[in-house]
């Protein structure tokens, strides 16, 4: 029976802190549709984490969360800026454009998923035309794709010029639990002008949760329309909200992440492949060929070819060390079987 501990970060089930919540939640009645005290002490500590005055709603999938808030960002004759390789471009089956009637992406260039502001540059610096769709928004993601951390001065060098070119800004978050356990600090992302955060909850260690967190106030005119016109708006709301008290309430939002980012650094240091991107959350990509691939799976272990051809070795909250440590003593071998 194969083995799927490191295929992605959402394999592994709910963090205890989460069922504990959930559990807590479950009794009694309450309000549907988000009315709940359960939904409201959840957004209160999302605001208070990210120190912003936003307006929070819950969705039980990134893809819909993503491809809500952009809808609500873009026209359908308007584009999304965003990397080449994110997930909005190259993982969400057109959902975008599904949900946003026609807004287009337009993919930009960057080592390990991080936008070259000179690329984005001269996207903005293109004049607006009746047979193109002009960019309304620019994308980002924290941590990236390929498991990499934007510096406050990297995404401050994107989004400065997006936003004075009249651009709304909307952050992927899904790994921003990593991100933010390596380093980057949530309370900056209201100043440097993002309107849009969908906060990561399932991949973080929670059941399936995501938090849209409308930091422009102004966008959340009908936005729970939206989420009910996309099938997003969930009657027991408190089931989506309630993981993020366990989450956040003790802090093993963050903690848990710094655990998974410490696994996939310890894995890094065991690597007998070549690594192709910088360990900075908790991803591990490197350089394997068919072969070797195909011999780690038929000893039990399954990983993704990811989208440049890199094995991508994904840690979670429910990583140990005992597991990495095998892992390392398979790749070893696989790798000694290289011809």
């Amino acid at each position: 029976m194969a083995r799927y501990d490191f295929a992605s970060d959402n394999v592994a089930g709910a963090m205890p802190e989460v069922l504990d919540a959930l559990v807590r939640f479950n009794g009694g009645f309450e309000a549907g549709y988000g009315g709940d005290a359960v939904s409201v002490r959840a957004a209160d500590l999302i605001r208070g984490l990210l120190d912003v005055d936003a307006e929070i709603w819950f969705a039980a999938s990134g893809t819909a969360a993503n491809a809500l808030s952009l809808a609500a960002l873009a026209a359908p004759h308007e584009a999304v800026v965003g990397h080449e390789h994110s997930h909005i471009a190259t993982d969400e089956t057109g959902a975008p454009g599904f949900f946003g009637s026609g807004v287009g992406i337009v993919g930009l260039p960057g080592a390990s998923g991080r936008i070259e502001p000179a690329a984005l540059a001269r996207v903005l610096a293109i004049a607006d035309s009746s047979h193109h769709q002009s960019p309304a928004a620019l994308s980002v993601t924290q941590a990236t794709e390929f498991g990499a951390v934007y510096s406050v001065e990297a995404l401050s060098a994107l989004i400065t010029p997006a936003k004075a070119a009249g651009l709304k800004v909307h952050l992927d978050g899904a790994r921003l639990a990593n991100a933010v356990a390596a380093g980057f600090d949530p309370k900056v992302v209201g100043a440097l002008g993002v309107d849009v955060l969908v906060l990561g909850g399932t991949k973080a260690g929670g059941t399936p949760t995501e938090a849209i967190v409308l930091i422009d106030k102004t966008l959340g005119r009908r936005f729970g329309a939206r989420l009910k016109h996309g099938g997003q708006l969930t009657s027991k709301a408190r089931f989506l909200a309630a993981p993020w008290i366990g989450m956040l309430e003790g802090g093993a939002w963050q903690t848990r992440a710094t655990h998974a980012n410490a696994m996939a650094r310890r894995l890094a240091a065991a690597m007998p492949f070549p690594i192709t991107h910088p360990v900075e959350a908790n991803g591990v990509f490197v350089e394997m060929d068919e072969p070797s691939l195909r011999r780690l799976h038929a000893a039990g272990w399954f990983v993704y070819r990811f989208i440049d051809g890199s094995a991508r070795f994904m840690c979670s909250w429910a990583t140990t060390p005992e597991a990495v440590d095998e892992l390392a003593g398979v790749l070893a071998a696989v790798g000694q079987s290289a011809p």
